[in-house]
C-alpha cells in the first residue's frame, strides 16, 4: 500500500507488478470461465442490441475495483459498469485523487461470441495525467504495460511503433458502424480516401496495442468514454506514437474534446489524419 510520503512513482515501482497479477487473477476467477461458457442469463443488453454487458464485466470490475483500491488508499476507480449504474462516478476522472480507469472485458461482442479478440484495460491518472497501463488480452495471455516515460512492453518487450512504410495506404480503424450516429458516420467518411485504407474497430484495446506494435498505422475515433482509451493512448505515447483530436491538440481524458481524434504510430501520420478528418487535405 502506498504510504503517506510515498509519491506515485514509488507506488509504482513498489506496486506495478502487483496490478498486474490483480489483472490476471480477475481474468482467472471472472473472465476466462465464462469465456465460450456463457448462459443466456449471463448476457444483457444496456442501451441497446449492440451495446452487451455479462457476467463476467460484472464481477471482473467489481473483483479489479477491491483490488486497486486496496493497492492505493484513497485513490477512486470509475469502471465501465460502475458509471453505467452512477454515471456521477465519471467525474472522479475530473479530481485531484489518483484515479484508476477500468474496462473489465473490452470487446465483449466478441467475448459474447467466443472470439479471444478481447482485453481487459486498467490505467493509472492523476490530474488528467495517464501515468501507467495494463492491457492484458486472457485468451491469448498476452499482457501490454507502459509507465509514463518509462516505455511500454508487450510480455517484457520493449514496443516500437515506428513509422508507416512511404507510399503504401495507412492502415486506420475507424468507430465501429453499429456504435456510431449518422454524424459520427459523416464525419469519419472522409477517410475513405486515397491513401487511406479504413476498417472498423474491434476492442479498441488491442487496436491500440497494434499501434504501439507498429501492425496497425493509426485508429479515428468518435467517441470519449476514457476506459476504452486511456490504457492504449498511452501504450502508443510510450511506444513513440502520438494521438490528436480534430483541433490539433492531445486527447484528453477529462473530456472535451474536439471529434473524431486519432491516434497513430508517430505524429507526421497523426497529423496527416488528422487533417483529413478535418478535411484539410
Amino acid at each position: 500500500m502506498i504510504g503517506d510520503t510515498e509519491t506515485i512513482d514509488e507506488f509504482l515501482d513498489l506496486h506495478a507488478g502487483d496490478v498486474e497479477e490483480a489483472v490476471r487473477k480477475a481474468a482467472a476467477a471472472e473472465v476466462m470461465p465464462r469465456f465460450r461458457r456463457l448462459a443466456a442469463h449471463e448476457v444483457d443488453q444496456k442501451a441497446g442490441p449492440h451495446d452487451l454487458v455479462t457476467d463476467a464485466d460484472r464481477l471482473a470490475e467489481q473483483y479489479l475495483t477491491e483490488a486497486l483500491g486496496a493497492l492505493l488508499p484513497g485513490s477512486a476507480v470509475v469502471g465501465e459498469e460502475a458509471v453505467h449504474a452512477n454515471p456521477a462516478s465519471y467525474e472522479a476522472i475530473q479530481g485531484d485523487a489518483p484515479v484508476w480507469i477500468v474496462d473489465p472485458v473490452d470487446g465483449t461482442r466478441q467475448f459474447v461470441h467466443g472470439d479471444p479478440g478481447f482485453c481487459m484495460l486498467v490505467a493509472l491518472a492523476k490530474g488528467g495525467v495517464l501515468l501507467a497501463s495494463w492491457t492484458y488480452a486472457p485468451a491469448r495471455d498476452q499482457l501490454a504495460t507502459a509507465i509514463r516515460g518509462r516505455g511500454a512492453f508487450l510480455d517484457g518487450e520493449r514496443l516500437h511503433a515506428g513509422a508507416p512504410e512511404p507510399g503504401r495506404d495507412l492502415q486506420v480503424v475507424t468507430s465501429h458502424p453499429d456504435y456510431t450516429t449518422q454524424d459520427q458516420k459523416r464525419g469519419l467518411r472522409r477517410l475513405w480516401t486515397d491513401g487511406v485504407a479504413p476498417r472498423a474497430c474491434g476492442s479498441a484495446g488491442l487496436e491500440y496495442l497494434a499501434v504501439a506494435r507498429g501492425e496497425l498505422d493509426a485508429t479515428a475515433f468518435s467517441w470519449e468514454a476514457a476506459w476504452d482509451h486511456a490504457a492504449g493512448l498511452l501504450l502508443v505515447e510510450e511506444a513513440g506514437g502520438a494521438h490528436l483530436t480534430l483541433t490539433g491538440e492531445p486527447f484528453r481524458i477529462t473530456g472535451g474534446n474536439a471529434l473524431p481524434f486519432t491516434a497513430a504510430r508517430d505524429g507526421a501520420t497523426a497529423g496527416r489524419i488528422r487533417r483529413v478528418l478535418a478535411g484539410e487535405g
